[in-house]
């Protein structure tokens, strides 16, 4: 899998981006947008101890880091709707392209917060830091629409 040009990763919130997500004060379900390109080979350089015997790919341990949050994603009320296999864009930069997307639900912002703070799940996040090459996270809010108005963007 090769890398689009890019001069910048984004593998976790910054401060601000943190900062401005809490601020925003979304209300109710708060759904994340996950894009996720993955390394060709998983670097477990940070987190050695969950590196497995020989070497696999970014996908493989991404599939690794599902399996060890799913449990606590539901513990917290939160479920995963939808994962998908990526690609290049049908509308959007040509050289860029997503292995994966990905939709998380949570009740709410504050359990966000909580799940991703749980103790237990990131004893096994490093599986995601050696799994991706570059993500991005969009936080979604559902819009209320009257039941007779048209979708007009």
């Amino acid at each position: 899998m090769t890398t689009a040009p890019s001069a910048e990763r984004h593998l976790e919130p910054t401060q601000a981006s943190g900062r401005a997500f809490v601020t925003r004060q979304l209300a109710g379900p708060v759904t994340m947008l996950n894009l996720l390109r993955f390394r060709d080979v998983a670097d477990y350089s940070a987190n050695p101890a969950l590196a497995p015997p020989t070497p696999i790919s970014g996908a493989a341990a991404f599939q690794r880091y599902i399996e060890h949050t799913l449990p606590y994603l539901r513990e917290s009320g939160g479920e995963l709707l939808y994962l998908g296999s990526g690609g290049p864009f049908l509308i959007g930069p040509a050289e860029e392209r997503w292995d994966m997307a990905m939709l998380v639900r949570q009740h709410s912002v504050e359990s966000f917060l909580a799940f991703a703070a749980h103790e237990a799940y990131l004893a096994g996040i490093g599986h995601r830091t050696a799994a991706l090459e570059d993500a991005r996270l969009l936080p979604l809010v559902e819009l209320a629409l009257p039941a007779s108005a048209e979708f007009a963007p």
